[in-house]
């Protein structure tokens, strides 16, 4: 853990946009008042979306005085789940089950192909900052072993054919909306 002045730190309103607030907010609700540590999770996610899908000490201590908890707290939780990122990660991550079916069932030679395709390690991403690959443990889909999420989205029996199309519909969609934010500029 990097060291961190605490009497530097900034309140949370003053770090995310009022409807990241808000959601926040909303979540905190949904406990008992004498509850904080429950909404942590999700305000680790709001705050990690709205910020280039990472977080820094600086939010973390945030978070932690917004709901009135440890920062060790947070930082426990944020440490734990392999959904949150302590530094930055590219556009897309490509998080690859590692466990005993999917290893059974291939993970290492989707590393391999992955890591050889776009010519980065695990952990590393990409000079374009488009993908990080990382390996994370059980993802609940053992029957679709092996598999990766990018994104949130699931794909699974993978192939090196399958690892391939997804990467090419991932440069699709960005030379879509690359295409798109030019024609918006003319």
């Amino acid at each position: 853990m990097t060291d961190f002045n605490y009497d530097q730190t900034l309140h949370l309103k003053q770090l995310l946009p009022k409807d990241a607030i808000d959601e926040i907010d909303h979540w905190m609700t949904k406990y008992p008042p004498e509850r904080h540590r429950p909404p942590i999770i999700a305000a680790l996610k709001v705050v990690q979306e709205h910020h280039k899908n990472y977080l820094t000490e600086e939010l973390m201590q945030a978070v932690a005085e917004y709901l009135d908890v440890p920062h060790v707290a947070v930082y426990e939780v944020a440490t734990f789940y392999t959904m949150f990122h302590l530094n930055p990660v590219g556009k897309y991550v490509i998080s690859v089950c590692n466990n005993i079916s999917c290893s059974l069932r291939g993970a290492n030679q989707v590393i391999e192909h992955l890591q050889s395709r776009l010519n980065i390690k695990l952990g590393e991403t990409t000079d374009d900052g488009l993908y990080t690959i990382k390996t994370v443990e059980c993802m609940a889909a053992c029957g679709g072993a092996p598999m990766l999420e990018v994104n949130k989205q699931y794909h699974e029996n993978l192939t090196e054919e399958k690892i391939d199309q997804i990467l090419s519909d991932i440069a699709a969609m960005e030379l879509s909306n690359t295409h798109s934010e030019t024609e918006v500029e003319e």
